[in-house]
């Protein structure tokens, strides 16, 4: 899944939630689930998500929603086989981008 969110340095848990269509108290479980996602928090005890956590959120929910994991599965996939899931993730989710742009381009002709 391709996220389109703006170069930021924090993103807002709404900002967030809404880019990948789920309720941000899916965000926070999962924040609770994996330790891989560590938002840093405000005064206020607001969650700010740094684009890093944007790509390991995103990593996970590539493998619960669009793969079919459970919880504990996507958690021992990713502790079990972290460098390559990632890297194919990263080559998945830039061929996604380049479909995308293939595809705007195809409506404009």
């Amino acid at each position: 899944m391709y996220v389109a969110l703006p170069e930021k340095r924090y993103y807002g848990i709404g900002e967030v939630a809404k880019a990948f269509g789920v309720n941000a108290s899916l965000i926070r479980f999962w924040e609770k689930e994996f330790d891989i996602i560590k938002p840093k928090k405000n005064a206020k005890g607001n969650r700010k998500f740094t684009p890093e956590d944007i790509k390991n959120l995103q990593l996970i929910f590539h493998l619960v929603k669009e793969r079919g994991f459970t919880l504990e599965g996507a958690k021992i996939h990713l502790k079990e086989n972290k460098q390559k899931t990632t890297t194919n993730f990263e080559i998945i989710r830039k061929l996604e981008h380049v479909k995308k742009e293939l595809l705007k381009i195809k409506n404009h002709l």
